[in-house]
């Protein structure tokens, strides 16, 4: 059976509270400018706001002027979104526990997850984000998949339980080696 290969996230669709709470978030907190917005087009009570998250794919918002914020953590259930993570700069990282307390928003503080950094706290909705930021910049030529796959490699070699530090600077000397090894043709 052949495969449907996808090759990248298209977007993603939330259900949100009013418009003004999901523009003040995801525009004002997480700086993801305003697109443009339309109704829901299968259900037209509902506004549709369309962010984008950096990258130029789209994070989209039904509103509805009748639903409230609520920022209580729900238990996800079995299929349900646990949550939604994004990545921002070393620079941007280092602001963001002085910045989300400057608004009052409560968070997890900094966690180190071995191969990136991360801090989690909720929208106004419950829904947790997470901004994460890697501790490695890929080599030429590499995404950040192929550094995290070859540091896996490593890691279940040296048999470690997580990918740390160690593992991710010999991966990429190892895909820097791979890229410099003589071809056939030299």
């Amino acid at each position: 059976m052949r495969k449907l290969q996808v090759q990248a996230v298209h977007h993603i669709t939330l259900t949100g509270a009013d418009r003004q709470t999901s523009i003040d978030f995801w525009e004002g907190l997480l700086g993801m400018p305003f697109v443009f917005e339309q109704p829901n087009l299968d259900d037209g009570s509902e506004g549709h706001l369309y962010f984008d998250p950096g990258d130029g794919r789209l994070i989209t918002v039904f509103t509805d002027e009748g639903r409230t914020p609520n920022r209580t953590p729900k238990r996800p259930k079995i299929g349900d979104v646990h949550h939604l993570a994004f990545a921002v700069s070393r620079a941007t990282f280092s602001q963001v526990v002085e910045r989300l307390g400057e608004r009052g928003i409560e968070h997890s503080g900094v966690r180190d997850r071995g191969f990136m950094d991360s801090i989690y706290f909720r929208d106004p909705l419950g829904l947790l984000i997470e901004l994460a930021c890697y501790k490695f910049e890929p080599p030429a030529g590499h995404g950040h998949a192929d550094v995290l796959r070859e540091a896996h490699l490593l890691r279940l070699a040296a048999g470690d339980a997580a990918i740390g530090e160690v593992h991710l600077a010999d991966a990429i000397e190892r895909l820097v080696r791979r890229r410099q090894e003589p071809t056939d043709s030299d």
